[in-house]
C-alpha cells in the first residue's frame, strides 16, 4: 500500500524524499501527492535541520515549512505523522494564513484541535507524546478521534467545520513554533477503518 493509491489524499510529506538542502538544513519538502502542495522555507534561520530522513524543528529558532497550495478540509479526514515531540506547546500542522486553525501539543498527554476558531481538546489514555511514536488524527461524520501508536484512544469530540492547512511548525503568525523531529505527514479528506490501518502500519514501519 502506498498513500498515492488513496483518491483521498491530499499532500503527502514522505519520509526521506523531496528534500531540497541549504547545507544541512531543508528549504523544501515536496508534496509526493499529484497535488504540489510543497512545503517551503525560503528563510535559511527557519529552515528546519535535516538528518538521516527526519526533519528537526527547533522553536527557539522558529523552524517552519509552508505551501501556497491551501489545504482544506470540510468534511472526513485522515491525517497521519511521525514524530517525536521534544516540548509541549507547538503545533504540528497548522494554517499561518487563515487564524484559528491548528492541531497543537498542548501538554504531554493532549493535544488541541482548533477548527474555525473553536477549540476542542483530546486526551491520551496513557503514554506521553515526548515520545517516538506515530498520530493518526481522523474525523467522520464530524466526530474526532486519535490514535497513538497505532492504538484508538478513547476521548473522542465532535467538532465540524472546515480545517485549513498550510504549514508545518506554526500557526497564524508565526507563532506556537514546534520542537520535534518529523520524519513522515500524510494527509486525507476521507476517513475509513483500511485507510486509517494502512496509514498506521506504514507510519510504525518509519
Amino acid at each position: 500500500w502506498s498513500p498515492t493509491d488513496e483518491a483521498s489524499l491530499e499532500a503527502w510529506y514522505q519520509y526521506q524524499e523531496g528534500i531540497t538542502l541549504n547545507g544541512s538544513d531543508v528549504s523544501q519538502w515536496a508534496d509526493s501527492s499529484t497535488n504540489s502542495r510543497d512545503m517551503v522555507q525560503a528563510t535559511a534561520t527557519e529552515q528546519p535541520a535535516y538528518s538521516e530522513g527526519a526533519l528537526t524543528f527547533v522553536a527557539a529558532d522558529s523552524n517552519n515549512l509552508q505551501t501556497t497550495g491551501q489545504i482544506t478540509l470540510s468534511g472526513d479526514f485522515t491525517i497521519g505523522m511521525r514524530v517525536y515531540m521534544q516540548a509541549t506547546g507547538g503545533v504540528l500542522i497548522a494554517d499561518n494564513t487563515t487564524s484559528e486553525e491548528f492541531f497543537k501539543v498542548a501538554s504531554t498527554t493532549r493535544i488541541n484541535i482548533r477548527i474555525d476558531g473553536t477549540t476542542k481538546q483530546i486526551d491520551l489514555d496513557s503514554g506521553t507524546f515526548l515520545s517516538d511514536t506515530y498520530l493518526l488524527i481522523t474525523r467522520a461524520s464530524d466526530v474526532i478521534s486519535l490514535y497513538f501508536g497505532g492504538v484508538l484512544q478513547s476521548d473522542t469530540e465532535t467538532h465540524p467545520g472546515t480545517s485549513d492547512i498550510d504549514a508545518i511548525g506554526v500557526r497564524k503568525t508565526d507563532t506556537n513554533p514546534l520542537s520535534a523531529i518529523v520524519k513522515e505527514v500524510q494527509i486525507f479528506s476521507a476517513s475509513n477503518a483500511t485507510l486509517i490501518a494502512n496509514v498506521n502500519t506504514r507510519l510504525a514501519s518509519l
